[in-house]
């Protein structure tokens, strides 16, 4: 049984498996994401703060291409999929960033958690031939070294935790919600 705590987040298990463990701090900063954004209006997701032009409908936009560059185009060495495929990522390496503009917060929201259900279902694909010491089939970077599953999901648990950070502060100056 999971147990959720006062903002629906799923508590990570104490008592797992490495991949219980990594996929429960994983989850667990996935809903916080999801706790920090919902319920936002598009101007509200298109705040900024301080001299950052980071805003909360960025922050969802990006981590759904990072979900999709990770465990879709890295570990299983899938081609990109819209709307990221036809991105001219050289004209605009932050598109993902700047984009998130013109989407409502029910697009965000809807490709954001698409994301991260077709990660959630990469992940159970690769465990199904492999563990989580399993290399990637592309490098993590151009010309740099393959990378473990392992080292997906604590990179991608990283990757959250910076930005929740970032979304603390935006949602706080939004409305003054504060919290973890």
């Amino acid at each position: 049984m999971t147990n959720l705590d006062e903002h629906g987040r799923p508590e990570p298990p104490m008592d797992a498996d490495e991949l219980g463990t990594l996929t429960g701090f994983l989850d667990w900063q996935r809903a916080t994401l999801a706790w920090k954004t919902a319920g936002l209006t598009a101007e509200q997701l298109n705040v900024t703060t301080a001299k950052s032009s980071m805003t909360l409908g960025g922050i969802l936009k990006h981590l759904a291409y990072v979900e999709q560059q990770w465990f879709h185009v890295v570990l299983h060495d899938r081609a990109p999929r819209e709307p990221w495929a036809s991105v001219d990522w050289k004209a605009d390496r932050d598109w993902d960033w700047h984009s998130a503009a013109q989407d409502t917060p029910d697009q965000l929201n809807a490709l954001w958690q698409d994301e991260v259900d077709r990660a959630r279902k990469a992940v159970a694909e690769a465990l199904e031939t492999g563990d989580l010491g399993q290399l990637s089939k592309r490098p993590g970077w151009k010309d740099g070294p393959r990378v473990s599953l392992r080292w997906i999901l604590v990179h991608m648990v990283e990757e959250y935790a910076r930005h929740n950070g970032h979304a603390d502060l935006l949602r706080e100056s939004i409305d003054g919600q504060t919290g973890e």
